[in-house]
């Protein structure tokens, strides 16, 4: 799909990949985050993101692209809870409309949930204290796997296993 908009569609990739070389992703693997350059672009990239929501609204698949749309999903996934919680609806919109994935609107719920001492929806957030690495509370654990195949998402025990490598 062509953009129509190259120009966001580039800034939001560019935000993107920043985000993540912060986080110590790189092409062969990771490595450890850098707290402070994560900290910095964060708050770069947060600036540009409510820019470019007040400017034309949720940036969707049609207007930046598939890509860049994913790319503004995982600049929000890394804002202040307040900001996330003010795009939440906005998201909603454009997946209603189809310019964005259902599952991106999975991500961002449960850390909006998560943020209000809520239990989640979709068991994609997790929390690691000197228990360990854990699932942060879900509601209705035994409908999980129903409500994650309804966005997209794989079971939580693939999602789990893949955690635990990560981290």
């Amino acid at each position: 799909m062509i953009s129509q908009r190259p120009d966001l569609a580039d800034e939001l990739l560019r935000r993107s990949a920043a985000d993540q070389y912060a986080r110590g992703v790189r092409e062969h693997g990771t490595v450890e985050q850098d707290l402070d350059l994560m900290r910095a672009v964060d708050a770069d990239n947060i600036i540009a993101l409510k820019r470019i929501i007040a400017e034309i609204g949720w940036p969707g698949r049609t207007l930046v692209g598939e890509r860049a749309a994913e790319a503004a999903w995982l600049l929000v996934q890394h804002a202040d809870p307040a900001y996330q919680q003010h795009a939440l609806p906005l998201l909603r919109d454009a997946v209603a409309q189809g310019e964005a994935e259902p599952w991106h609107l999975a991500y961002l719920t449960d850390r909006c949930l998560f943020h209000q001492g809520e239990p989640q929806l979709y068991g994609t957030q997790y929390v690691k204290d000197e228990r360990g690495l854990r699932m942060a509370p879900v509601v209705a654990p035994e409908n999980l796997d129903a409500r994650r195949a309804e966005v997209g998402l794989r079971s939580h025990a693939e999602y789990d296993a893949q955690m635990r490598e990560q981290y």
